[in-house]
């Protein structure tokens, strides 16, 4: 018997042949139209951005009048400026809870204000973000303004603040406005007030609550409500341990020693 050949497959006619190719083609020419939309909208958006932040630069404030913006607010409340060195006892815990990448970011944290803009736009749960900077930003530029324009005036600020002052700095000009409940404005004050010792004295769990309370005075004071004061101090000793400032010991030992805090009538230094 002879090898037998495979008998030739008949040619599909040429109009199906371009019909099956114009089909593969599609998804890819589809696809190529959606990444070129994408990219344009992308680009827009920067665009966008970098004039609006461009027009928030030149209409915003200059970060020079920090400084006077403090002392005028020292005055108003009654106490020294510029007030002493910030005590490690009081940064440390400050940094841990507010704002961990303090030292590296440029003033705005971009990772937080990015997730803090898709829980607006996915209306899921806004974590926060604001940095130190940002938050001392709102303390003496924008106190009593509230919504989208006062929050990119304050990253605006915060870039300003970043680019005009030291890191150390931006901690004393934050704790000196900042707000510590039962009416003390101002680290040392609140310090005096408390425990009736300068801030250089604070113990690391009374630097903790002053770091603490500062994000909402009126819940977490530990005169007016000390079980709340105390969760807050809780979570501010697990942040100094979770960013390697505590060790699970020392954790321990600052939350069972006794905070300090005086009776009124010894209140002050």
């Amino acid at each position: 018997m002879g090898n037998t050949r495979p008998l030739p497959q008949p040619e599909a006619p040429s109009g199906q042949r371009a019909a099956k190719r114009a089909a593969a083609a599609r998804p890819q020419s589809r696809a190529r139209r959606y990444l070129k939309r994408a990219a344009i909208t992308l680009l827009v958006l920067i665009l966008v951005a970098i004039i609006g932040v461009g027009v928030l630069w030149i209409d915003t404030p200059s970060a020079s009048e920090a400084t006077q913006l403090a002392q005028a607010q020292a005055a108003e409340h009654g106490i020294a400026y510029p007030g002493p060195p910030v005590p490690s006892n009081f940064a440390r815990p400050l940094i841990a809870t507010e704002d961990k990448r303090f030292y590296a970011e440029p003033g705005v944290d971009v990772l937080a204000v990015g997730r803090v803009a898709w829980a607006k736009v996915s209306n899921g749960s806004d974590q926060g973000g604001a940095t130190l900077e940002q938050q001392l930003a709102k303390m003496l530029y924008t106190p009593t303004e509230t919504g989208p324009t006062s929050e990119l005036k304050q990253i605006v600020l915060a870039f300003k603040l970043n680019a005009t002052y030291s890191k150390a700095q931006i901690l004393a000009l934050y704790a000196e406005v900042a707000y510590y409940g039962h009416g003390y404005y101002g680290l040392e004050q609140a310090s005096c007030g408390y425990f009736g010792h300068p801030a250089a004295d604070l113990t690391v769990p009374q630097g903790a609550m002053l770091a603490g309370v500062v994000n909402a005075p009126s819940l977490d004071d530990p005169i007016a409500d000390p079980v709340s004061a105390r969760q807050r101090l809780e979570h501010v000793i697990a942040r100094m341990v979770a960013v390697g400032d505590l060790t699970s010991a020392q954790s321990t030992a600052a939350l069972a020693a006794p905070l300090g805090i005086v009776p009124r009538d010894q209140a002050g230094c």
